[in-house]
């Protein structure tokens, strides 16, 4: 019984740990929540634990400074502070079917102090969380349910490629699959198998309850019940606009926000992105929502002039948009010692004023071979999994960011609880 006392006394401390704050702007008194409406909390519902994880990766770095602090700072300091400079992207994905209440839950436990729902819309208009609107022929089992099969926009034959949207099913089917890890088998000669070729550094481990695919409603009553805040993406529509013929990109955009509304989340708590600037130019002039950020998929303009960017942004910029979010590989270069700097681009980007959220951490799996596209920029300086955090410090000290989504927050909530961020 003692024992057990003690494990509740420690468990109400730990609720009681502050969370961290993304640097963001306040809105005026007319775009808060109603009085007695939801605001996030310094409180979250189970303590923050990160695992194993982070101290790999200390233990994989090469000798420095920085290796020394990470050190020093896990032998002594308790890291069980949720913070908003780790936000989980897609929730915890490298190890949970993404977009899953379980993968939300999973980033909050590891300390997410942010948590991203993207948003598509289904065949009845409802709004759900999936990175894309026509993925769920990888990341759900629609493809093994004949019925559903049939209806997808491509439906699957051994040998095809499949498409199947969101748009293809109302919500109500949607709701029967099962979600899966984001794969595909493509070799496959059935539906069954065709549902494999899972990366090997991740697991299907977390996909054998049939998790299911949440509305945007859903995402948000959980983040709340957390305490968290939210960043949802609205996703560029992969079907014609307006959906048939009245549904517009403005009722999409609005229909969004209009959920936070209704579930009485304060405008402060939440960052709405896209990669449709229009998007984020309609949130900042014509509701209450004005910490948009720009998402940026341009990948040529790393190189790009001063002047054009000034022409590039001109729009977002009149809108009073705070935020860009570009790759990670686009905000750094290596100097002539073969050091992490800042980028030309990630230099524009601060001189006009912007501040810089950037995507995504632990995605490319492990990083002995140079990390792939997110690490393109500085692939000759990244040979080991101990280089996350060197990449991180660059991005913190030398970039300024004031946020990172990463498939497993754990890294990044460690990296915050050691800096102070």
């Amino acid at each position: 019984m003692m024992a057990r006392s003690l494990v509740l006394v420690f468990l109400a401390y730990i609720a009681l740990t502050e969370a961290r704050n993304l640097k963001g702007e306040k809105g005026d008194k007319q775009s808060k929540a109603p009085k007695g409406g939801y605001k996030a909390s310094k409180k979250s519902r189970y303590p923050v634990t990160v695992g194993s994880r982070p101290y790999f990766i200390v233990d994989s770095m090469a000798d420095s400074e920085l290796k020394a602090k990470l050190s020093d700072c896990a032998e002594s300091k308790s890291i069980d502070e949720k913070s908003d400079w780790s936000i989980g992207h897609r929730g915890a994905c490298m190890q949970y079917p993404e977009h899953t209440l379980d993968s939300y839950k999973a980033a909050l436990i590891q300390g997410a102090g942010i948590v991203e729902c993207d948003v598509t819309f289904t065949k009845d208009k409802q709004l759900i969380c999936r990175h894309a609107q026509c993925d769920l022929h990888t990341t759900t089992d629609v493809v093994a349910r004949p019925e559903f099969n049939a209806k997808c926009t491509t439906p699957y034959v051994p040998g095809g490629d499949p498409v199947c949207c969101a748009s293809d099913f109302t919500l109500e089917d949607i709701k029967t699959l099962c979600a899966k890890m984001d794969s595909k088998d493509s070799s496959a000669t059935d539906a069954t198998g065709y549902l494999g070729g899972v990366a090997d550094y991740r697991t299907t481990m977390y996909s054998y309850e049939c998790p299911k695919v949440p509305t945007h409603i859903e995402s948000i009553e959980l983040i709340k019940d957390w305490g968290a805040k939210f960043t949802p993406e609205l996703k560029t529509p992969q079907v014609d606009m307006p959906y048939e013929g009245t549904y517009t990109q403005e009722d999409y955009a609005q229909q969004m926000i209009d959920e936070y509304i209704e579930a009485g989340v304060d405008q402060s708590d939440v960052w709405p992105q896209s990669f449709l600037w229009d998007d984020v130019v309609y949130w900042n002039s014509k509701t209450d929502f004005k910490q948009s950020v720009a998402l940026v998929g341009s990948y040529e303009d790393y190189d790009i002039s001063a002047e054009d960017f000034v022409s590039k942004v001109a729009d977002i910029k009149t809108a009073g948009v705070s935020y860009m979010a570009p790759p990670m590989w686009m905000l750094l270069a290596l100097d002539e010692m073969g050091e992490m700097t800042m980028s030309n681009y990630a230099s524009l980007i601060k001189e006009h004023g912007f501040d810089i959220i950037t995507w995504t951490l632990e995605r490319s799996g492990p990083l002995t071979t140079g990390g792939g596209w997110y690490y393109q920029s500085i692939t000759e300086a990244i040979d080991r999994d101990g280089n996350q955090f060197e990449l991180l410090q660059a991005l913190h000290e030398k970039v300024g960011i004031v946020g990172i989504f990463s498939d497993w927050p754990a890294t990044t909530t460690f990296y915050a609880n050691c800096m102070g961020l």
